[in-house]
C-alpha cells in the first residue's frame, strides 16, 4: 500500500459516485467530509451521519475562498467527482458549457485543494479519454465532450508536475446501480430516443465496458491508496455488446420491443437528423450523434479488468471490482418501473 488515507474530502460526495465512494471509505474507517449544496443540507436521513458536511457551492467560490474553507480541516486526500457527463444536453455551443464546468472549475477547485495542503487527488474522468488516445485523437476532434475531458486531464496534470501533489485520473465507462433519492438516467439515454418506434435501432458490431457503482467506489479508494502521480486508469468490470445490453434493458423495463442492429452508416444518417433536431431547439450534445453512430457505438470500447486492478493493487485491499454487472443492469432498469 503506497499511501494511507486518513481523512478524505469529496467534492460531489452526495452524488451517485461520491456517495458510494463515501460508504467505501467509511468501511475502511477513513474520516470523510463532503461538499454539499445548500439545498442538500437536509439529506432526509439517508446520508451517513458520521460524514462532515461542508455546505457550499464550489462553482461559485473563488480559489482563495475554497482554500480558506478547507485548509484548517487537515484533509490529506481529495476526490473530485463534480461536473456534468455526456448525458447532459446544454444550449449551444456545447464546448463552452462543458469547458467551463469540467476544465475551468476543476482547475480552480483542485488547485485550491493543493494550496490547502492536501497531498493526493483523484479525478473522475471518462473512458472516452482512453480511447481517444488509442485512436489518435479522432474522437476529440468531433465531440466537444471528449475534447473537454482530454483538456481536463492535460490541465490538471500540471498540478502534479512538481511532485508535491499527486493527481490521478479514473476513466469511467457506463456505470449501473442505484442510490437513495436519485433515479438512474439510462432509460432515457438508451431507450427513450426510440419512444415513437416499434423497434430499437442501433449500430452493428459495437460494445462497451460496464461496471456497477460499487466497482467505481472500489476504484476510487484503490486509486487514493495506490495510484501513481499523473496516472490515468481506464476501468471496467464487464465487456458487453450493445445488442446484449439493450436486450437486458428491454426485459428489465418490461418493454416488449426488439433490438434491430443496422449498418453504422445508416445509423449515422439517423444520428444526423437527431442532431439537427437539437440544433433547431438551440441545443447541442457533447457527443455528436452522427459521429457517435459511426465512430463510437459501432466499436468495441472494452477495458481489461486485470490490467488496472493490478496497477491499483486490488489484491492488497481485498477488492473484486464490484458486484455482478448483469445483475446490476437488471436492478437498475427495474427500479425505473417501480
Amino acid at each position: 500500500m503506497n499511501h494511507v488515507t486518513k481523512k478524505v474530502l469529496i467534492a460531489g460526495g452526495t452524488g451517485f459516485l461520491g456517495y458510494n465512494a463515501t460508504l467505501k471509505f467509511l468501511e475502511r474507517n477513513v474520516e470523510v467530509g463532503v461538499f454539499c449544496l445548500p439545498s442538500e443540507i437536509e439529506l432526509g436521513g439517508w446520508f451517513p451521519e458520521q460524514v462532515r458536511l461542508l455546505e457550499t457551492d464550489l462553482f461559485r467560490l473563488s480559489q482563495a475562498e475554497i482554500v480558506k474553507l478547507i485548509q484548517p480541516l487537515g484533509y490529506d486526500t481529495f476526490i473530485y467527482a463534480l461536473g456534468p457527463d455526456d448525458r447532459v444536453l446544454p444550449r449551444r455551443p456545447a464546448y463552452a458549457f462543458f469547458h467551463e464546468k469540467l476544465v475551468e472549475q476543476a482547475k480552480k477547485i483542485c488547485a485550491a485543494a493543493k494550496l490547502s495542503g492536501i497531498k493526493r487527488c483523484v479525478v473522475l474522468n471518462s473512458y472516452y479519454s482512453h480511447f481517444d488516445r488509442l485512436l489518435g485523437q479522432k474522437l476529440s476532434r468531433h465531440n466537444p465532450y471528449i475534447k473537454v475531458r482530454i483538456e481536463q486531464e492535460e490541465e490538471l496534470c500540471k498540478l502534479g508536475e512538481t511532485g508535491l501533489f499527486d493527481i490521478m485520473f479514473l476513466e469511467l465507462p457506463f456505470i449501473f446501480g442505484t442510490m437513495p433519492q436519485r433515479k438512474p438516467l439510462w432509460k432515457e439515454h438508451f431507450l427513450d430516443h426510440f419512444g415513437k418506434f416499434k423497434r430499437i435501432y442501433f449500430p452493428k458490431c459495437g460494445g462497451t465496458a460496464t461496471i456497477d457503482v460499487s466497482g467505481v467506489a472500489e476504484a476510487i479508494v484503490a486509486c487514493a491508496y495506490n495510484g501513481k502521480n499523473l496516472g490515468m486508469y481506464p476501468i471496467g468490470k464487464l465487456n458487453i455488446t450493445y445488442e446484449e445490453l439493450l436486450g437486458i434493458m428491454l426485459v428489465a423495463t418490461k418493454d416488449k420491443r426488439r433490438v434491430v442492429m443496422i449498418p453504422s452508416l445508416i445509423a449515422g444518417i439517423g444520428g444526423w437528423f437527431m442532431g439537427l433536431g437539437q440544433r433547431l431547439k438551440g441545443r447541442e450534445s457533447g457527443l455528436h450523434f452522427c459521429n457517435m453512430m459511426t465512430h463510437i457505438l459501432n466499436k468495441k470500447f472494452y477495458i481489461d479488468y486485470e490490467t488496472f486492478s493490478n496497477e491499483l493493487d486490488y489484491k492488497s485491499l481485498g477488492f473484486t471490482g464490484g458486484i455482478d454487472v448483469i445483475s446490476s443492469i437488471k436492478a437498475t432498469m427495474s427500479s425505473l418501473t417501480e
